[in-house]
């Protein structure tokens, strides 16, 4: 991702030559679907149209690209799926040296993606949080505070109330 050159005051107010600000509407680019932009770079990987990467650092990019995915993707899955298991051992994998060995482990990790997204888009275990999740309820400190007055105040009243022998 490029970042422009423009001067930039605050997040959303750039300011042009003459020291005017200008409004400019922030997109940021984690607000996209995680399944599109892992979708894309699968697609650049196993797409029929898209040749092999020429360099080792496309292909390191890459791999980083594809790691980030499994990584955002592996967070809605339910640990201990076999298709994460897989996903995340090809991840902690080293880019092997060579030309060969090296896009092999490139085409490897964008099908565990693909595999993944596939998971996610059948609707596979749910993720390890669910939205409806049971919240306690967490008392203030006063909350606390009046709660130990309330039972000293009972065993005071209790220990007066016993008759004494």
């Amino acid at each position: 991702m490029r970042l422009p050159l423009d001067p930039r005051r605050g997040d959303s107010q750039l300011v042009d030559g003459r020291g005017r600000r200008k409004s400019v509407s922030v997109t940021l680019s984690s607000e996209r679907d995680h399944l599109v932009a892992a979708s894309e770079t699968v697609t650049l990987v196993l797409g029929a149209d898209s040749p092999l990467p020429e360099s080792a650092a496309d292909v390191e990019d890459l791999v980083r690209l594809l790691r980030g995915h499994v990584a955002q993707l592996g967070a809605r899955i339910a640990i201990g799926s076999p298709v994460l298991m897989r996903a995340q051992q090809l991840t902690s994998e080293a880019i092997p040296e060579g030309y060969m060995p090296s896009r092999v482990h490139l085409v490897k990790l964008a099908e565990a993606t693909k595999e993944l997204m596939a998971h996610l888009e059948r609707g596979g275990p749910g993720p390890i949080r669910s939205k409806r999740e049971r919240r306690w309820w967490k008392p203030k400190i006063n909350v606390l505070r009046a709660a130990v007055f309330v039972v000293a105040l009972a065993c005071l009243v209790f220990a007066a109330s016993v008759p004494r022998t």
